[in-house]
């Protein structure tokens, strides 16, 4: 059945279904990186997110934490309820990487005080720009809104980090995204996967993540094939 391309992003592409308030995310092979400018693909990525996604998902709902997920129709589809999305993407932080190295001047892999969160102003076009409160008001978001965003975002790292511990991983960050359902609660969307977590190894720090991609460190596929197996029990068969 021909289904209706509602939109295309870096990794996922998101249909109709016919459903009253329900979509397909199809996860694609494809990966980006330093807002697109770094382009590749490898053989199994979609398959591997949709999979972790949908297992933490389901985890996260036993947990009491809402997300759009219904069921994963095939290896790489989800079905999804669908939100109305806020334009904020929340980051937590729990060891230091990436920007907030550089931001703080920190080593990599630095334990943090307490979670850092970050919101960011979901855009393409401006590169997805790190905001404070005030940048977010005037772009019509209200201090309830934020406040539930950060919120929010805290209590999905308070589920993660023991999940995937258990699992030999750290926590080290990860970006969320959340919408309001029909009946205007706040919901998780988007994605849980190497994609947008950064884990690494307990034991040997070996980084399990889109890093790997990002910093041409090689053994990307087989990275992710291990948070797979790890987080649902499957791999390459």
């Amino acid at each position: 059945m021909k289904r209706t391309l509602l939109y295309e992003g870096k990794a996922k592409q998101v249909f109709e279904t016919g459903e009253e308030g329900v979509l397909l995310h199809r996860y694609k092979d494809e990966a980006t990186a330093f807002n697109a400018r770094k382009r590749g693909s490898w053989a199994g990525k979609g398959r591997a997110n949709a999979s972790i996604s949908a297992a933490v998902f389901a985890y996260l709902e036993r947990r009491g934490i809402p997300t759009h997920f219904i069921e994963q129709v095939d290896e790489v589809t989800l079905k999804t309820r669908r939100l109305r999305m806020l334009p904020v993407e929340i980051i937590v932080r729990n060891l230091a990487a990436g920007s907030l190295a550089r931001l703080l001047g920190y080593e990599e892999g630095r334990p943090l005080k307490a979670p850092v969160v970050e919101l960011c102003y979901k855009n393409d076009a401006l590169g997805d720009p790190m905001l404070n409160w005030y940048h977010f008001r005037e772009l019509g978001l209200t201090d309830e809104e934020l406040r539930a965003c950060e919120e929010f975002g805290l209590r999905v790292n308070e589920a993660l980090r023991p999940f995937f511990e258990e699992r030999g991983m750290v926590l080290v960050d990860f970006k969320i995204e959340v919408g309001r359902d029909a009946g205007g609660s706040l919901v998780l969307a988007d994605e849980i996967s190497p994609d947008t977590c950064r884990l690494w190894d307990k034991e040997t720090g070996q980084r399990l993540d889109k890093d790997r991609f990002r910093r041409d460190l090689g053994g990307v596929e087989e990275a992710y094939e291990e948070v797979l197996r790890r987080v649902t029990g499957e791999g390459v068969s």
